[in-house]
């Protein structure tokens, strides 16, 4: 999962406007006019929709008096610290996982929601995965069904780096504390406090609800695979899905200070590529010039050296157009001209920060390296990783060949060890992300909702082979830290997001 979307407030600000001063002057006289018009309500020049109007979130209207997340929050705080408390790690090493405890954690689902259990279907996938149906009102043409997702697997943890025991599930200073409270296990928990509640007021939805849980999000990811062929297999493509994704932040976007709340429409694509080298080997006192190591070091170094191609994609534009609105005159008299000015702004949010450079580009990170395996020998063989993520309008062919033309050695030999292209991007126009929007504006009354392409990858993208409207979003606010301690240390959530993330859901239920 990643929830680590964007940029750096205002340092990226002063960053961001100082560079384009030269491209900002060129267009002032537009663009001076076009930034008047360029607000909350203003109006797309190039589709004519008024794209403003509808970016501040906004709950339904129909479902009477709003829900009161502190009246969700205590309770579904003392249930996720019981299950953080139950190791759920993945591993990518064989038999490191214990399927005794994915059972126990099944098990103890069934305990705390038990009216889930008894009213809805469950099935199990790939193992360990759960998929559960809730039966809608079916009229004389069914509705297609909605799917919401999350996983219940975590990431292994250095324990000695942590202020705490991290299964703890500790209650403390307003938060949750412990592995997977914010991946993903938060958000399974509030959706099924969601389910849970509504099914003890005897709602029902119009139409069928899926509920599908993985167990190996972080590595395999086979249970959302296997749930999709279920799905397939009956001729099912859903109208709605919602993953885990971005998250309400704020700083996170040059000169908006209101909280953001960043809905991915897509995501970018995954590639590791294992990089190596081949050599003599033999004794280290007589070594040769270009031997393994160097050549591999030649071929990291000229990755490094030349990384790929800003560009922003059209969802990186639609969210500039939406957060530009929110800006000071100063930054909107720049972000209304975003369009005129892409290739410019694309360079220089590649500059800005991390962050925001992983926004434009494809990026490639050198994660593991291997060369000789004693100190006096040299290495016959050297290898490395490259993690690569893989920006909308790119793919994993297209990549692997740019990398052979930066590399430039014969020598050096490229294989893909696994990848997948980006996901395709989900419409914003539509009823599903409307539903999103004013569903997070029952959480959140004052964010500003927009699309974004998400850095990481979930299990979300596969269900894009059967679903055209596939949104990632974890309905909590996070502060950077929190975002830093997703797969880091000292992961927590607020109790207040968990209560608010009932109220994200409980809209969203109500409203399929």
């Amino acid at each position: 999962m990643s929830s680590r979307s964007t940029g750096q407030g205002p340092t990226a600000a002063r960053a961001v406007a100082g560079a384009l001063t030269a491209g900002v002057v060129a267009l002032v006289g537009a663009g001076v006019a076009r930034a008047a018009r360029f607000t909350p309500q203003g109006q797309d020049e190039r589709t004519g929709r008024f794209v403003g109007s509808g970016a501040r979130a906004t709950r339904p209207q129909d479902e009477g008096a709003r829900d009161d997340p502190a009246s969700y929050a205590v309770g579904t705080a003392e249930r996720l610290s019981a299950l953080v408390r139950i190791p759920t790690v993945s591993s990518r090493v064989p038999g490191d996982e214990d399927p005794a405890v994915l059972e126990a954690f099944v098990e103890r689902l069934a305990e705390l929601y038990p009216r889930v259990h008894e009213r809805l279907t469950l099935e199990r996938v790939a193992g360990h995965g759960l998929l559960f149906r809730w039966r809608g009102r079916q009229g004389a043409a069914p509705a297609a069904p909605a799917v919401l997702m999350a996983h219940y697997d975590v990431v292994p943890v250095e324990a000695e780096d942590w202020s705490g025991d991290p299964f703890s599930g500790a209650i403390r200073d307003g938060a949750v504390w412990g592995r997977g409270t914010l991946d993903d296990k938060g958000s399974l928990v509030v959706l099924l406090e969601a389910v849970e509640s509504l099914l003890g007021q005897r709602f029902t939805p119009d139409r069928d609800v899926y509920l599908s849980f993985g167990h190996n999000e972080e590595t395999a990811g086979d249970a959302a695979r296997a749930a999709v062929a279920v799905l397939r297999e009956r001729k099912i493509s859903p109208w709605l899905v919602v993953d885990e994704g971005g998250a309400v932040v704020e700083g996170a976007f040059p000169g908006v200070t209101a909280p953001t709340a960043v809905v991915g429409v897509a995501e970018k694509g995954i590639l590791d590529l294992e990089i190596s080298t081949q050599s003599l080997g033999g004794h280290a006192s007589t070594p040769v010039r270009g031997g393994a190591t160097a050549r591999l070091a030649r071929a990291i170094t000229r990755i490094d050296a030349h990384p790929f191609p800003p560009h922003l994609p059209e969802p990186t534009l639609e969210m500039i157009d939406t957060l530009g609105r929110h800006s000071p005159f100063g930054l909107r008299l720049l972000f209304a001209s975003a369009r005129q000015l892409r290739p410019a702004l694309a360079r220089v949010l590649g500059n800005v920060s991390p962050e925001t450079n992983a926004m434009v580009r494809t990026t490639v990170a050198i994660t593991q390296l291997q060369g000789s395996p004693g100190a006096n020998v040299l290495a016959a063989s050297a290898r490395a990783n490259a993690n690569v993520r893989i920006a909308t309008g790119e793919t994993v062919a297209s990549v692997v060949e740019r990398l052979r033309r930066v590399i430039d050695d014969p020598t050096v030999e490229l294989r893909v060890v696994s990848g997948e292209d980006p996901s395709p991007v989900s419409p914003t126009d539509g009823e599903q992300f409307a539903l999103v929007r004013g569903s997070i504006g029952a959480a959140y009354p004052d964010a500003v909702v927009t699309p974004y392409v998400m850095l990481g990858a979930s299990d979300s993208r596969h269900f894009c082979e059967i679903s055209e409207h596939v949104y990632r979003f974890s309905p909590f606010a996070m502060t950077r830290e929190q975002r830093e301690s997703i797969h880091g240390v000292d992961e927590h959530v607020t109790i207040d997001a968990l209560g608010r993330g009932v109220v994200f859901y409980r809209a969203l239920l109500r409203g399929l």
